[in-house]
């Protein structure tokens, strides 16, 4: 390697090119290492949202809902078992589709717990009786 003299600054074209090549290298590495993690994120929110849902009681007024997004988060649990980068990015799309079905679960029951319109006005009118 040439010695520089103070004047002169390494900037990275004046760096070998097998030097460039193994930069290159480590940077495309580092970017896929990036992109290619596993969505614990995902995960954790469509398992919160399941879990939020059966406390509102999806398990009996939003069966299918619930049941749903219970197989999507089995479906991403199984991609990530797989390991490579394709199934993590199926895996966080099942995730996210088992989040959202889980939210679809727990508006349907709240729904479902909540007094209709036509009874809301039946106990309004009744309370003016009173």
């Amino acid at each position: 390697m040439a010695v520089m003299s103070n004047n002169q600054s390494m900037n990275f074209l004046s760096l070998p090119v097998s030097a460039r090549w193994l930069c290159l290298l480590l940077l495309i590495a580092g970017l896929a290492a990036c992109a290619t993690a596993p969505p614990v994120q995902e995960m954790s929110d469509a398992r919160q949202a399941i879990a939020a849902a059966k406390e509102a009681g999806a398990g009996q007024l939003a069966e299918d809902e619930l049941g749903q997004a219970e197989v999507l988060l089995q479906n991403a649990e199984t991609f990530l078992g797989v390991g490579t980068s394709n199934a993590y990015w199926q895996a966080k799309k099942a995730a996210i589709d088992a989040k959202e079905m889980a939210f679809e679960a727990l508006l349907t029951s709240r729904d479902a717990q909540m007094p209709s319109p036509d009874y809301q006005r039946e106990m309004e009118s009744d309370a003016h009786f009173d």
